[in-house]
């Protein structure tokens, strides 16, 4: 048998920190990072994922940089009070979906949680995301935020979700937004 042939267990990956402020009422939760994010060290870096483009759709009126400006993309979110971060801190994956997730650990929801006084809604980022709803439920409840953020699953902005166009994600995006008062 050559080396070759000799498959080796995936990687362990290492997740991003999270874009935060004390001032987030929103925090965008994904699964973890793409191939693309990880390399690029950005959320959502994947060129065809539309977390970008409907951040700069919700709020026309911001000063959105150039695509390449992610710290500056980042402080717009942040002056909007919109965080982001991921339910996995580690894990090991081949390839960027989702189903190729393996040995995942969660991330410190409790610790992340607690430098987030302002928070008000939780908004998963795809069904994957979404799986550990009950996990960040228990995290709130020792924060004292559990009885006013309300928890929610969007579309994932994800290439892979194909079968929600921009549109129609944008749109189930909006609507959350609003429900959180984050609309002018």
């Amino acid at each position: 048998m050559t080396d070759s042939a000799v498959t080796r267990p995936p990687e362990r990956l290492q997740g991003l920190p999270p874009v935060l402020s004390p001032a987030v009422r929103v925090l965008v939760l994904g699964s973890f990072p793409s191939v693309k994010s990880l390399q690029s060290q950005q959320y959502y870096a994947h060129p065809q994922n539309h977390f970008w483009p409907i951040m700069r759709a919700l709020w026309s009126d911001a000063a959105w940089p150039a695509d390449g400006d992610y710290a500056q993309r980042c402080r717009c979110l942040l002056t909007r009070g919109v965080g982001v971060w991921d339910v996995y801190a580690h894990c090991e994956r081949e390839g960027s979906l989702d189903s190729s997730i393996r040995h995942a650990q969660l991330n410190d929801f409790p610790g992340l949680l607690r430098q987030c006084p302002s928070l008000s809604g939780i908004l998963h980022n795809g069904g994957e995301s979404f799986r550990h709803a009950k996990a960040v439920e228990k995290a709130l409840l020792g924060t004292g935020l559990a009885e006013r953020v309300t928890i929610h699953r969007l579309p994932s902005t994800s290439p892979a979700n194909a079968s929600w166009t921009f549109e129609q994600k944008l749109s189930a995006w909006r609507a959350v937004m609003n429900t959180h008062g984050m609309m002018a």
